[in-house]
């Protein structure tokens, strides 16, 4: 039995991308039932949309959903086209070879889960992952040490390539809109695990994603870091998100980890004002204030 696949996928200005993405869905050998791109950018992509190979529902938002939003209306979108998974992209991601789908639907359908998702690798760089896995307390981005583990339990890097049966958004709901951005993939997780929905990563199959890398800063070596992203914008959803999220989920590790390691990480540097934007940005998500994107606000 073919099982259907409606992909989910956002983009916001990046056409190069767009074209790579569409391509790679196109060679997948499990067809997708459909594609819902949602295009929040300021120039439209609709004309790459039209000459895909595979159809493609395009949606043009003209107001910025940012990510959470963005992904939600795609999700909608999947789920009504009737097919039984939803595969969600971002637009600067693609699958790294024409079988990925069909061995995610493989591993998810052997081992009974509701949701998997692929390994991301750097751009050019395919032995590197782009996004750290910890390992037996050490952060590792070699994907030698993860992909023998053939599957980790009850952790996913989130959103790009995770696919996910229909029936679990109405569990657990969409992501959510008020985080914007920089957030909304670690709420959908703790979400999943609440509802004890199974889950996991599948290691041998993989997305290529630009790396996080540089946001990445180490501290008492790997046992303890923190993410620092790499513009103001990004820094203070981050911050704001994460803080609101401890709150929301009792993370009381990730809180004692926070207090900890941001304060380290700007007095090691003497940065006494990235130090106050941090502590102004928690605090904000610690009381539930600021959401959504924050036009005026001053990062």
């Amino acid at each position: 039995m073919h099982e259907t696949v409606a992909v989910a996928a956002v983009t916001f200005d990046r056409p190069d991308d767009v074209r790579t993405l569409l391509e790679a869905l196109g060679e997948q050998t499990h067809s997708p039932h459909s594609i819902s791109l949602v295009d929040s950018g300021t120039a439209s992509v609709a004309e790459i949309a039209a000459s895909a190979s595979t159809t493609v529902d395009y949606v043009r938002s003209l107001a910025n959903l940012g990510g959470a939003g963005g992904f939600s209306l795609a999700i909608l979108h999947a789920i009504a086209s009737g097919a039984k998974w939803v595969w969600i992209m971002d637009d600067d991601a693609h699958p790294e070879d024409p079988q990925c789908l069909a061995a995610l639907l493989e591993a998810a359908n052997s081992r009974g889960l509701d949701v998997v998702v692929p390994l991301i690798v750097a751009p050019g760089e395919p032995q590197k992952l782009s996004f750290p896995f910890r390992i037996d307390g050490h952060l590792t981005h070699d994907r030698s040490v993860v992909e023998p583990l053939e599957f980790i339990e009850n952790v996913g890097q989130f959103f790009n390539g995770a696919l996910i049966r229909s029936d679990v958004f109405f569990k657990v709901g969409l992501p959510d809109l008020r985080l914007f951005i920089r957030g909304d993939e670690t709420d959908f997780m703790l979400r999943l695990r609440a509802a004890k929905v199974k889950f996991g990563t599948v290691t041998s199959v993989a997305l290529t994603h630009p790396a996080g890398w540089g946001e990445v800063q180490e501290l008492l070596g790997d046992r303890l870091h923190v993410l620092v992203p790499e513009n103001a914008f990004k820094r203070f959803y981050y911050y704001r998100n994460r803080g609101y999220l401890t709150r929301k989920h009792v993370r009381v590790r990730s809180f004692v980890a926070d207090i900890v390691g941001y304060p380290l990480f700007f007095l090691g540097k003497g940065d006494f004002r990235g130090l106050a934007k941090w502590a102004a940005a928690y605090g904000a998500g610690l009381r539930g204030a600021k959401f959504g994107p924050l036009k005026d606000q001053k990062f």
